[in-house]
């Protein structure tokens, strides 16, 4: 079962322009409420060991319980719905402070 904050591998697909794609990890950011109902689709944000000065995306420091192998930024202006058929594998958990401060962030993003 997918919990809020587990850092999935999914395949984005074919990016277009500017588009987070391919196979990255990705924190699932799904109400856990519509997680406990199997959804068929969820919604993610896409992970980037590409680090920018940006407020759109929230640093995440590789460690244990989040099984990155190097630092990484959660891209919350790339945040998409995906089928669960997309996702491939669990790597890890962001923790309940990170992923509230991406859901901060995306509050904003999407003026919530």
């Amino acid at each position: 079962m997918l919990n809020s904050g587990d850092i999935v591998e999914v395949d984005l697909g074919t990016p277009i322009g500017s588009e987070a794609g391919l196979r990255r990890p990705a924190v699932i950011v799904t109400a856990a409420g519509v997680l406990r109902g199997s959804p068929n689709v969820v919604q993610v944000v896409p992970l980037t060991r590409t680090i920018r000065s940006s407020g759109a995306e929230v640093y995440v420091e590789p460690d244990e319980e989040n099984q990155l192998s190097a630092p990484s930024a959660a891209q919350c202006q790339h945040v998409r719905s995906v089928s669960v058929d997309r996702l491939i594998a669990t790597r890890g958990m962001v923790g309940p402070a990170l992923l509230a401060e991406i859901r901060e962030v995306l509050g904003l993003l999407l003026d919530l």
